[in-house]
């Protein structure tokens, strides 16, 4: 069930982004607006525009989320390889994504550090660089 629904997943997502999902959303949205008048703007077909779009943004919400955990794990795959394929490059980096947010921002300050842009030089050369224009 789980790859027939990641199949399902990445297609819907993937035609949702695209401009036919959104003439159809318009479409639906304004064939709806031109039948107010013939409902007599009634409670019900208010009703029925805001059930639609729930239930639409309901799922829609659990489709994309699954395709960008996909796609995040793939970056993180490629990231992997490319520190494992350099010769200087610290393999004790590969699969930091798991660690918590306090140890991520630890190893973040300590490579900002090593760089010599720890928080007082934070950014300093960009500033400069934004300031010549």
């Amino acid at each position: 069930m789980g790859h027939l629904f990641e199949r399902f997943a990445q297609s819907v997502a993937s035609w949702a982004g695209r401009p036919p999902a959104f003439v159809f959303a318009l479409s639906v949205v304004l064939v709806w607006a031109l039948t107010g008048p013939i409902f007599g703007y009634s409670d019900t077909w208010q009703l029925v525009i805001n059930t639609g779009t729930t239930i639409v943004t309901f799922l829609m919400v659990f489709l994309i989320q699954n395709a960008q955990n996909r796609d995040a794990a793939a970056i993180q795959a490629k990231l992997d390889e490319l520190i494992r394929s350099l010769v200087d490059a610290r393999n004790e980096f590969i699969g930091i994504e798991h660690l918590g947010e306090r140890e991520l921002g630890y190893i973040r300050d300590r490579l900002e550090d090593e760089a010599g842009q720890g928080p007082r030089s934070a950014h300093a050369g960009i500033g400069r660089v934004l300031d010549r224009r």
